[in-house]
């Protein structure tokens, strides 16, 4: 890094370029675009509600500092509508130096109480509109020969948890995805980084609790809400250390580097127990029940 370079609110530093946010009107996407504007990026924020956009862009140029923000009313499942979007954001400020895939969705609830559209939109979005994203982005990255693909994907990517039957999955392809694609674009100067992010203050973590399975708030209920503006200053600080798995807070690090070897433990000991209690079975009998 030189002197020149513009260092982000989070820590790090990293030179400022043109950044293209999905999920960029409210949540980790748009505490993301504020700290980038304020270390003097350019920015292009997708989200599929044009009023949240709108209020969002004013937001992030309340910062003072970015170069220009440009504001894309898309849905990331549809990969016509992204294609255009990012067509018109390089016009508009150049090749892009980051994609950030922020947008996503949650539609909690047991695997036969969930209508099969909750399934097909959850791939859709969380996975596929990654997809869409990398895909119209990644022409102009080999172009300039540079740049970085950041995949927001969960700490359901790492293990799959009670009630999140259509999400976890979705996750879990987000996961492959990235790791697929760092090992194919590393020769060519393109790099990938996979966030974790643990259970995040944001208006759809507020909607997603209030949907849980009781055994699924449970299970959430001990651990730690990470503010967006805290997982937003990890992430930045992760892009700008060159790291490939970002994963804020002690919690989601240790899964991130153990989860392999300490999932099937927290099933056993921690998840079934408390399922079990809440069907009003004791985990030995359903133990024995199984091996029947």
């Amino acid at each position: 890094m030189t002197s020149s370079d513009a260092g982000f609110a989070g820590g790090g530093t990293v030179s400022p370029g043109h950044a293209v946010i999905s999920g960029g009107s409210s949540g980790i996407g748009l505490a993301l675009a504020r700290s980038l504007a304020a270390a003097g990026w350019s920015l292009t924020l997708l989200g599929r509600d044009a009023e949240r956009l709108a209020a969002a862009r004013a937001v992030v140029a309340s910062t003072g500092r970015g170069a220009g923000i440009l504001t894309c009313a898309v849905d990331v499942a549809e990969a016509a509508s992204v294609a255009q979007a990012l067509s018109d954001a390089i016009a508009t400020h150049g090749p892009p130096s980051l994609a950030i895939a922020s947008a996503g969705m949650v539609a909690p609830g047991r695997f036969d109480d969930l209508p099969l559209a909750a399934f097909r939109r959850s791939i859709e979005v969380n996975y596929l509109g990654i997809v869409h994203l990398v895909r119209a982005a990644l022409p102009a990255m080999r172009t300039q020969g540079k740049g970085r693909i950041v995949m927001i994907a969960s700490g359901a990517a790492l293990i799959g948890l009670y009630g999140y039957t259509a999400y976890a999955p979705s996750k879990f392809a987000v996961r492959g995805l990235a790791e697929a694609l760092r090992a194919e674009l590393d020769p060519e100067g393109i790099a990938v980084s996979i966030v974790y992010p643990p259970d995040t203050d944001t208006p759809q973590l507020a909607e997603e609790a209030r949907l849980r399975p009781e055994a699924t708030r449970r299970i959430a209920a001990g651990a730690r809400i990470m503010s967006a503006d805290a997982v937003a200053a990890a992430i930045l600080r992760g892009i700008a250390r060159g790291r490939f798995v970002i994963a804020p807070g002690w919690e989601m690090s240790a899964l991130a580097l153990l989860h392999s070897g300490i999932a099937p433990l927290l099933y056993r000991f921690w998840m079934r127990p408390l399922i079990a209690r809440l069907h009003g079975a004791a985990p030995e009998d359903r133990i024995m029940r199984q091996s029947t």
